[in-house]
């Protein structure tokens, strides 16, 4: 439907700046759908669709940080559970001002800066039926049969020579238990 840019703040969130250069740079959003779709709340995504690099990244949770800048209309955030240290490659756009996820530890990393009208007509006709667990387990290919109208991200790229700084040394990845479904 057109192409949105996202200008990412590593001021904001280093760790969440970090994790979604590395995912891009692996390509977990290429072909990624938007499987969670509420209007005028948000639009998520970042389950790769090929379930071998959903499994790669599964346990690459990165660290809470605090929110910095508030979740207001464009700007792009973590998806996580009610686990602790739950981020890993889920993200949403908001598309209204959502003022109330600062308070529950929800870091903006990032903000649209261009197409956000491209965001704001994501198709929202499944809300959030996909089930998440066979989005992991089938990728695509589940999607696809089920439901084949989602809008997809076809490819996503760095633009820039901007690099962000990397994540400071006592700031590294964590293990954790497995974190229940992010809803």
């Amino acid at each position: 439907n057109g192409t949105f840019v996202i200008e990412v703040h590593p001021e904001w969130s280093p760790l969440g700046a970090a994790q979604f250069r590395a995912a891009v740079e692996d390509g977990v959003y290429n072909e990624a759908r938007f499987f969670r779709v509420i209007p005028g709340f948000i639009a998520q995504w970042g389950i790769s669709g090929d379930p071998e690099k959903t499994s790669a990244w599964e346990k690459r949770n990165i660290q809470d940080e605090p929110v910095k800048t508030s979740n207001v209309r464009g700007t792009i955030t973590y998806a996580k559970s009610q686990m602790p240290n739950s981020r890993t490659t889920q993200l949403f756009v908001n598309l209204k001002d959502n003022l109330q996820l600062d308070g529950m530890g929800f870091s903006p990393f990032g903000k649209v800066v261009k197409g956000m009208e491209v965001a704001d007509a994501i198709n929202p006709e499944y809300g959030e039926q996909p089930d998440q667990g066979e989005m992991e387990a089938r990728g695509n290919a589940y999607l696809k049969e089920y439901f084949p109208k989602l809008d997809y991200i076809k490819e996503a790229k760095i633009l820039g020579s901007v690099t962000p700084a990397p994540p400071p040394a006592d700031a590294a990845p964590v293990e954790t238990a497995p974190a229940p479904k992010q809803d």
